[in-house]
């Protein structure tokens, strides 16, 4: 098994028998959402799918699987995201088959997708690997692999002595307890790959994530074994090579 991080994303592509596109998280509609919130962006749901569109075209995998929050609203779907989804997935699906795993703001887009493009929200295992949005306790198909996840959307801050700083999505490698997190007990580890956020208004400081926890997958990480790559897959090292930055937000 191979992996391939796409910087121009961030993206990753899974490679066993099959090529898999991962992308997380690409809140179509987020707009709309920090509109009623004071924040006024003109949509970039079409540039956000082109994207993603010329990754697949350059990648050519047998598969695009998107982990969750596809969309944003949250219970229901907005004016936006009607008008924008079917557009936007029909797009993506006339170039390669789709598989979503959705996430905690994804109600609703079963509306969207055919009986064979929605997956179970408690995780799923293809081509002999694991993919969970991240909000929910992961399935028990999942114990022993290796989970690429979203929900969390890391960011790396990173800051030298002369106060330079990079504050750049990436992803968070790490094993997981799985009896914190109720799997059934096997031979091997089971490892998690936290995948940043493909939108390009989401981040969040990946020492908050291991530091302060919102997840059960946050939750019950080993500490000691988690590592930070950069988007393209740079390996920065341990948690702790991140020195915090004084007065930087979350």
């Amino acid at each position: 098994m191979r992996l391939e991080f796409l910087a121009d994303g961030p993206a990753v592509v899974v490679e066993n028998t099959e090529r898999t596109l991962v992308v997380a998280d690409l809140h179509f509609g987020i707009e709309s959402d920090l509109a009623r919130h004071g924040w006024h962006f003109s949509s970039r749901s079409i540039e956000r799918m082109q994207r993603v569109a010329r990754l697949v075209d350059r990648t050519k995998p047998d598969r695009l699987l998107l982990l969750g929050d596809v969309k944003q609203s949250v219970p229901f779907t907005t004016r936006q995201e009607w008008r924008e989804l079917p557009e936007v997935l029909a797009a993506l699906r006339a170039r390669v088959p789709i598989l979503v795993v959705p996430g905690n703001h994804d109600p609703g887009i079963e509306r969207f997708l055919g009986v064979d493009e929605l997956a179970e929200k408690t995780g799923v295992v293809v081509d002999g690997v694991g993919y969970l949005h991240g909000h929910t306790l992961p399935g028990p198909c999942l114990a022993g692999q290796l989970v690429l996840v979203g929900h969390h959307h890391p960011l790396a801050a990173v800051q030298d002595e002369v106060g330079c700083a990079l504050r750049a999505p990436a992803y968070l490698m790490g094993e997981v307890d799985d009896a914190c997190l109720g799997l059934p007990p096997v031979a091997t580890p089971t490892r998690v790959l936290f995948v940043p956020a493909f939108n390009e208004l989401a981040g969040y400081d990946v020492r908050k994530i291991v530091a302060d926890p919102f997840s059960p997958i946050s939750r019950c990480l080993k500490r000691e074994t988690v590592e930070i790559l950069l988007a393209d897959g740079t390996l920065l090292g341990p948690i702790e090579a991140l020195e915090p930055m004084t007065g930087a937000a979350p």
